[in-house]
């Protein structure tokens, strides 16, 4: 499919899970939305009013449905379930804590439409602080720097090109991703075998390998309230991010690594959730004796 057919309508895809603090504010904005034909809330099994508030969503507005699952089978699946359950030509994944103004997707759509290729683009995000989110513009995970310092394994973000309205990257974040229904199918939709973070990572590099371009609108900043349905679980939260990180290095790079390299980054990427561990835990237990 060329970018530059029919646009026709916009389907966009929450996957939630304990997002109640957030996602009255996302779903609002999404039902005022410019384009948006489609909105389907993936639920995985959250006990905190967020049902509640996708259900009465729901009885409002008709593009509203919603999948509630029984457990949390992660980011991944969710955000494939929730692309089986629309037809819309374009999908626009959504997290509960991001807010979009009411022009955001459709602009983002216009962006599309003018590259005149197949694309997944993302846009510029701050919190609330103002502050710019740097995964909004992401290289790939650089593993022989991961090697030389583990302090250098996490900075992957890439500098604004104000000149540039629409800003080819390696990465966007999956905060907000945009892209045609097709090119969707064609990578055969998020790795499943990642349960939280660099599912992204692994979808832009596909994207890319598949001939799309992978860009980032500077021109559209949305606001990113980061990590709500994260606080609860900060030490699940970390352990799957390693995980996805090595997942991630076995797929793309390990095949043209040698062995003692491939078991360097496995120690550094575990040696580097232990220090996370302690230092959470010391946190966690500071915290709870105040």
């Amino acid at each position: 499919m060329n970018c530059s057919a029919d646009p026709g309508g916009i389907a966009a895809v929450v996957v939630s899970h304990e997002s109640a603090s957030t996602l009255e504010d996302c779903l609002l904005r999404l039902r005022a939305a410019r384009g948006v034909a489609e909105i389907r809330v993936i639920d995985n099994a959250s006990i905190d009013g967020t049902l509640d508030i996708i259900q009465r969503h729901a009885a409002m507005d008709g593009r509203v449905r919603f999948v509630g699952n029984p457990d949390n089978p992660g980011f991944a699946v969710g955000c494939n379930q929730g692309a089986r359950e629309t037809t819309a030509p374009w999908l626009a994944f959504v997290n509960p804590d991001l807010m979009v103004e009411t022009d955001t997707l459709w602009r983002l759509r216009e962006h599309a439409l003018a590259a005149g290729v197949e694309c997944l683009l993302g846009v510029d995000l701050v919190g609330e602080d103002g502050r710019a989110d740097e995964a909004a513009r992401r290289n790939d995970p650089d593993f022989g720097a991961m090697l030389r310092s583990a302090g250098k394994a996490s900075k992957l973000g890439v500098q604004v090109d104000g000149a540039q309205a629409l800003q080819p990257v390696d990465a966007i974040s999956g905060a907000l991703m945009l892209l045609p229904r097709r090119l969707f199918g064609t990578l055969r939709g998020f790795d499943e075998g990642y349960r939280l973070h660099a599912e992204d990572l692994d979808l832009c590099r596909r994207a890319r390998a598949a001939g799309a371009l992978v860009a980032v609108a500077n021109d559209l900043q949305v606001l990113h309230v980061r990590g709500v349905s994260s606080l609860s679980r900060p030490l699940f939260v970390e352990w799957h991010k390693h995980r996805g990180l090595w997942r991630y290095f076995r797929k793309f790079e390990a095949p043209r690594r040698s062995l003692p390299t491939r078991a360097m980054v496995f120690a550094s990427i575990w040696l580097r959730f232990a220090w996370v561990f302690v230092g959470k835990s010391i946190t966690t237990r500071t915290g709870d004796r105040h």
